[in-house]
């Protein structure tokens, strides 16, 4: 994996920001080179725990759903770690789902991450809604 200059001078948070971005975007080998470690590993229950194995399913997804768009709703920092809450539609119009990822960094770049979804709801009886 090809270690970018990019991403130099951003804090966690926009990196991780950043990340998300060029991925929904279909610009998954970008985000790699310039924000995954070396020894990057994941804990989607989908999917082997290797930056690899999650590289080539986020290519196969950008690929079907080229029209994926996020949304950041809140980007959460502590020490060395960031926690991103987005609205993501794989499709316009679609309701989309509320994601959270969970990005651990070590020297600047992404060690490990963390995801989990929820679909939103056509009928919910929250008035408050998922954001």
């Amino acid at each position: 994996m090809k270690m970018s200059e990019a991403g130099q001078g951003q804090g966690q948070k926009e990196k991780a920001v950043g990340f998300l971005t060029l991925v929904a975007s279909g610009n998954v080998r970008e985000a790699y080179d310039r924000y995954i470690g070396p020894g990057f590993r994941h804990h989607n229950a989908y999917f082997r725990g290797d930056a690899n194995s999650l590289m080539a399913a986020m290519e196969e997804n950008a690929e079907k759903f080229p029209n994926k768009a996020i949304e950041v709703k809140r980007a959460l920092e502590e020490g060395d770690s960031v926690m991103v809450y987005s609205h993501i539609k794989h499709e316009p119009g679609a309701l989309g789902a509320a994601v959270v990822h969970i990005f651990r960094f070590e020297n600047g770049r992404v060690a490990e991450l963390w995801d989990l979804g929820q679909a939103i709801p056509e009928d919910s009886p929250n008035e408050n809604g998922m954001f």
